[in-house]
């Protein structure tokens, strides 16, 4: 079956987005300055975006099937069930734009069920997670041209040509929004506002506010994935920048902020030691922590409130029945 995409092949999106990302080299500069200006840091970090190499991604495949881990399957299943009236209320559009490179059958679903869709713009930094995402999209919906956008989707400049003059529509999935402090989260939807112009329509995953033990759990299963997820940190830097950290002398942690309504994972120190990342020692004390992600809980009215202060209204907002995730419906008037 003949499909309409912007590339007659998938290894043709491999090697536009080969040209588009950030060298080997530039990617492996970005991971070791941000390694060795976080551990630098009284509060010693590393960006939640690293978390992703190969071993990471799959890692997190792993967590979304865990039963304590409860947005994906919420989310999807919000999508399934309202999935028409969403698209009635998003109104008919030429251009879909997806921020991030959420989960493909979640933005099959929306593509499935919104009418009049020409173009599919999916924005992110991994240019080989869009390739995958694109050649599965376009098996499923014939005829949707796909043009696969490599960039920092948070802070985007500007969309493909073919996408100027047109409707546009916004998808933005799995709670990503909640690694973004509030001030991160203003400043990303006033762009997407810009993005996506006058009379676009804004659907955002938005985890809620809920008894820290469900949150608790999602973030520290008890199989040890997430555990693993977080380790695989000090893997990658191990692997890709030469370092000595022994994994047996840290542990995952993970703690609920109720003050600021946010899940905080750290990688903790076990023991006084000092590791060695490119030639340069760093001293750890026991209890020490790296801190490695941020994810920002809100209600249905705090999540509307800063959506109106970046510019949007809000129309509608969707909630399963244990009020567990949230789909949110912004309007650009």
């Amino acid at each position: 079956m003949d499909r309409d995409i912007s590339y007659p092949q998938a290894e043709d999106l491999a090697r536009s987005s080969a040209r588009l990302a950030p060298s080997p080299d530039a990617a492996l500069d970005d991971f070791a300055a941000a390694v060795l200006a976080g551990f630098a840091r009284k509060r010693r970090s590393i960006p939640c975006r690293f978390f992703y190499d190969a071993r990471g991604s799959a890692l997190f495949e792993e967590i979304t099937q865990l039963p304590e881990y409860y947005p994906t399957r919420v989310e999807t299943a919000l999508l399934e069930a309202h999935g028409a009236e969403i698209a009635a209320l998003m109104g008919n559009a030429p251009v879909l734009v997806e921020f991030g490179s959420g989960s493909s059958r979640k933005t099959s679903l929306l593509i499935s069920a919104v009418g009049g869709l020409e173009i599919y713009i999916p924005v992110d930094v991994a240019g080989d997670s869009l390739a995958e995402a694109a050649e599965w999209l376009g098996e499923r919906h014939d005829g949707l041209a796909i043009r696969p956008l490599v960039a920092d989707f948070t802070k985007t400049g500007t969309l493909p040509a073919i996408a100027r003059g047109r409707r546009k529509l916004g998808f933005f999935s799995g709670s990503t929004i909640g690694n973004l402090s509030h001030a991160e989260a203003r400043a990303f939807l006033a762009n997407a506002a810009r993005l996506l112009g006058k009379g676009s329509a804004f659907l955002i995953g938005v985890d809620l506010k809920k008894d820290p033990s469900i949150l608790l759990a999602a973030y520290d299963d008890g199989a040890g994935v997430t555990a693993a997820f977080n380790l695989n940190l000090l893997v990658r830097i191990n692997r890709e920048l030469g370092a000595d950290i022994d994994l047996d002398r840290f542990a995952h942690d993970v703690v609920y902020d109720e003050s600021q309504g946010r899940i905080e994972m750290y990688l903790k120190s076990l023991c006084r030691q000092v590791v060695r990342v490119l030639g340069q020692e760093f001293s750890f004390t026991e209890g020490e922590r790296i801190h490695t992600e941020n994810s920002h809980k809100y209600s249905v009215a705090e999540f509307q409130a800063l959506a109106r202060s970046a510019g949007w209204t809000p129309a509608r907002a969707w909630t399963d029945a244990d009020q567990l995730f949230s789909l949110h419906l912004l309007r650009l008037e």
